[in-house]
Formats: structure tokens, sequence, C-alpha cells
């Protein structure tokens, strides 16, 4: 064993280390942006969930009131496509509420569920003004 090869220095040099930095330094910045559509995409997800569960509370309290109050409020609006009293533009997700009697058997044969509606059966659609999502149902009271 020669004295040279014993005094050698067993790390890493000044020179390696900064290479080394460079290198992860220049990996992390695709790394990052590789990251950003998982992060936009899970606000998307929030704000849909958001918007979804306030319609589903809307509908529910909707469906809590009487079948005459809701054919009322139908009677009310005179058409399918004129929002209800229970519509709240005001609300956190503000939304529309139309509430129509339903055409299900098709009597007048013309294929609108809108017109001839049966005195039993409404159609109702929660709609959001913001982004166009909705929720619709029917119901009769049966």
């Amino acid at each position: 064993m020669s004295i040279r090869q014993s005094g050698r220095q067993s790390g890493l040099s000044y020179v390696e280390v900064l290479v080394a930095t460079l290198l992860i330094a220049i990996a992390l910045v695709p790394m990052m942006e590789a990251l950003r559509p998982g992060l936009q995409g899970s606000e998307i997800h929030r704000q849909q969930s958001e918007i979804h569960f306030a319609l589903r509370g809307k509908l529910e309290s909707v469906l809590a009131e009487s079948f005459a109050s809701l054919d009322a409020a139908a009677t009310a609006a005179g058409a399918h496509t004129a929002a209800t009293s229970y519509s709240d533009l005001a609300a956190t997700v503000p939304h529309e509420v139309f509430i129509w009697r339903y055409d299900v058997d098709n009597a007048d044969n013309d294929d609108d569920p809108y017109t001839g509606g049966e005195a039993d059966m409404l159609w109702l659609r929660i709609a959001s003004l913001d982004d166009g999502f909705s929720i619709q149902t029917l119901l009769s009271p049966y």
C-alpha cells in the first residue's frame, strides 16, 4: 500500500455534490408538473360534489312538501320551463326548481311528456344556474 492511496479522501467531492443537487433540481420540475392534473382534478371533484349535494338537499326539501303544494306551485309557474317559487337564486349554489304535471301515458299522442299531464304525476327538476348540473325525478301522491 502506498502513501498516496492511504491519504486519499473517501467521500464525495464538492463538484459531485453540486452535480447531484443540480440533477435532482432539474428532475423535480417535471415531477411537480406531473402532479398538477391530479391536484386540479381533485378541486374539480370537490366543486362538483358540493353542487351535487346542494341540489340533492334541495330536492329532498322539495319532496318533503305536500303533493298539493307542489301541484299548486306547478300551476302558478304556468309552464315546465318556468321556475317555481321554490327556486333560490341567493343560495350558496344558486338553483332553480321546475315542477310540472307529467304525461305518463301519452294519451294525447304527441310524445311530449309536458302536455296533457296527469293530475297524479309531477316532474321535478332542480338545476344549478352556474354550471348546468341538474337533478330530476317524478313524484306521485301514492
